[in-house]
């Protein structure tokens, strides 16, 4: 079977993308596969790509109506024959699409759970010729996972119905405990697992201290003239009040958060992926709607709750594969802002949460690189001495020798559990150290400890910040759970006998400005003509009514303006140009560079 051909005929590439060539012979082998890709890494190709290949139908379930119909409209540029159906149809429109159903006249079909899952709908698709049905973000069926949706959990009944339909289950985030849940919920046979990297190379992160977020903010997006970004924040209010100051200082904004009408929600969805509107400004209830490959920026105004929604929602910058940049905006009054919300959860869900935002803030505090941070995080070794692409390996904090506080944290913590057996929490260490008077240390007697009031020369905020370095160190341990206690490991333990020297990191105060030399995902070329070509290509998407993306990939421009194609043959060899592309897009395109490449040529300079 010439696969390559495939792909080249349909989506105008050259060769698969990792893990993607054999993820589609499984599926065209007809086997139970689950794989995990990171964002931008290709996941609809692998259930695409066999859907053209074989007799029948592939259903995809999808979780939000924006996403099918992205896909549905990039598939349907491509000349492949997909529809969706869902809330947003008159009944005429689904109506007609079912009778399409039933004849066979589509290759692709997209629905939501919800609807997939009811009884009508499951007894009228056992008349289709189902070939395979692939569950999107399916770590929604997880309890475990950080996005769970209870309308997930009812695709487990897709094996009672389908008992010889293969499935195929994608997701772009999910640690190996969230693997094997997802497996076992859908009841997947001898299931073939693919885990990618979750390696982001053409993204850039950086934590900077959050000062004056809106001035933050606005900096940034200034700084990108040309360029769309998202902007998450914890609460509706905030985000309607960010993207009002910045359309007042004339940067084209708008929020999306689940306060909003579904129709402004959707239409401002629409302004963005069209690019009339530049910066959304969302909560993370709704970013997995935003799928648009060409966001340059993601910013954290606000500390996400754990390290798989920083994860997922930095995915959403760079997916054409191009340089964009992750920032996030730390402060110790967004960790008491969590550790509220925390608070009003059960006791059970309460220290899964306490475990995740330690680890969230360790990420913003280290001073290792993030990528590694990151990786180890779910499972994958980072050995590169340094990633070039975060501000700790473009320019590494600063530290000193803090031996002598690092001694007087650990005595501290070790006096205090010789006194009573058991360890207290950061806090309670920090106001011995820090001499406080409180009634916890008076009834406690801890005011008669060796090490009470000695670390009076540094400010509270240091201490915590010394503490938490010396957790992620690993000199001290943290029980699970609300309090988190603290006590000495026999590293921290041998450190404080043997007066071992530690090192230990200076606060950073400013943002770094330092950029890499050659980012990962560059594509040098004429920037003027890439200019010109992002025109063509805006009205190109308003007469066919779909975002500029799903015509071309900035990733595809830039191959154009730096090859400069004049012929349809020429044009044809860009990647993403598939046989119904060029048939659509090479005049126009070839027609458009030509012009250019003649204005710029010495000849239309010269005076007659």
């Amino acid at each position: 079977m010439d696969l390559a051909g495939v792909l080249k005929k349909n989506f105008g590439y050259d060769e698969f993308r990792p893990l993607q060539e054999e993820i589609v012979k499984d599926a065209l082998a007809g086997r139970d596969v689950f794989a995990l890709m990171p964002t931008g890494g290709g996941k609809s190709l692998c259930f695409q790509l066999p859907a053209l290949l074989r007799d029948g139908l592939t259903i995809v379930v999808s979780p939000l109506i924006s996403l099918m119909k992205d896909q549905v409209d990039a598939l349907q540029t491509s000349g492949i024959a997909a529809t969706l159906l869902n809330s947003t149809l008159d009944r005429n429109e689904a109506v007609e699409r079912l009778r399409g159903l039933n004849r066979g006249e589509y290759r692709l079909l997209y629905v939501a759970p919800e609807r997939l899952m009811l009884d009508t709908f499951l007894e009228r698709a056992l008349n289709w010729n189902i070939a395979q049905i692939a569950i999107d973000e399916a770590h929604c069926i997880s309890e475990w996972g950080h996005d769970f949706r209870p309308e997930y959990r009812e695709l487990k009944k897709l094996r009672t119905y389908f008992p010889d339909v293969p499935i195929m289950a994608l997701t772009a985030t999910a640690t190996e405990r969230v693997r094997k849940d997802i497996v076992d919920q859908l009841h997947l046979h001898d299931a073939r697992c693919y885990v990618a990297s979750f390696n982001r190379p053409n993204l850039t992160y950086h934590v900077v201290p959050k000062s004056s977020p809106y001035e933050q903010v606005l900096t940034l997006v200034r700084a990108r003239p040309n360029e769309s970004g998202i902007v998450y924040c914890a609460s509706r209010k905030t985000a309607d009040r960010l993207a009002a100051k910045l359309s007042g200082d004339g940067i084209k904004a708008k929020p999306y958060h689940a306060g909003l009408e579904a129709v402004e929600r959707t239409k401002h969805q629409e302004m963005f992926l069209r690019d009339d509107v530049r910066v959304i400004t969302a909560t993370i209830a709704f970013g997995m709607g935003i799928n648009k490959p060409n966001v340059r920026f993601v910013v954290h105004q606000d500390l996400p709750k754990n390290i798989e929604s920083y994860y997922q929602e930095t995915g959403r910058a760079g997916r054409d594969g191009l340089p964009s940049d992750c920032l996030l905006l730390f402060s110790a009054s967004d960790v008491v802002k969590q550790r509220r919300f925390i608070e009003e959860k059960s006791e059970h869900e309460q220290r899964i949460a306490h475990e995740q935002l330690r680890t969230m803030i360790a990420y913003a505090e280290t001073r290792e690189c993030r990528r590694a941070t990151l990786l180890k995080y779910f499972g994958e070794d980072f050995v590169t001495p340094s990633c070039e692409g975060c501000d700790n390996c473009l320019n590494p904090r600063e530290t000193f020798d803090g031996t002598l506080h690092a001694q007087k944290f650990l005595s501290c913590v070790y006096r205090i559990h010789s006194k009573h057996g058991f360890g207290f929490g950061l806090n309670h260490i920090v106001d011995v150290l820090a001499g406080a008077e409180t009634e916890g240390i008076r009834q406690r007697s801890h005011d008669q400890l060796s090490t009470y009031g000695i670390g009076q020369d540094l400010k509270r905020s240091a201490w915590q910040a010394i503490g938490r370095e010396l957790l992620r160190l690993g000199l001290v341990a943290a029980a699970p759970g609300k309090f988190a206690t603290l006590q000495l490991t026999d590293t921290g333990l041998a450190a404080l006998r043997e007066r071992k020297q530690i090192t230990l990191t200076k606060p950073f105060e400013v943002e770094e400005k330092k950029r890499p030399k050659h980012r990962a995902g560059e594509i040098e070329c004429d920037e003027a003509l890439f200019e010109q070509l992002r025109i063509l290509r805006r009205k190109l998407a308003d007469e066919r009514n779909v975002p500029a993306y799903i015509i071309f990939s900035d990733v595809a421009l830039r191959e154009m303006a730096c090859a400069c194609p004049t012929t349809a043959t020429e044009f044809g060899q860009i990647p993403g140009v598939g046989q119904q592309k060029l048939r659509d897009f090479a005049k126009p395109f070839t027609a458009a560079i030509t012009q250019y490449l003649a204005s710029r040529s010495p000849q239309a300079s010269e005076i007659p």
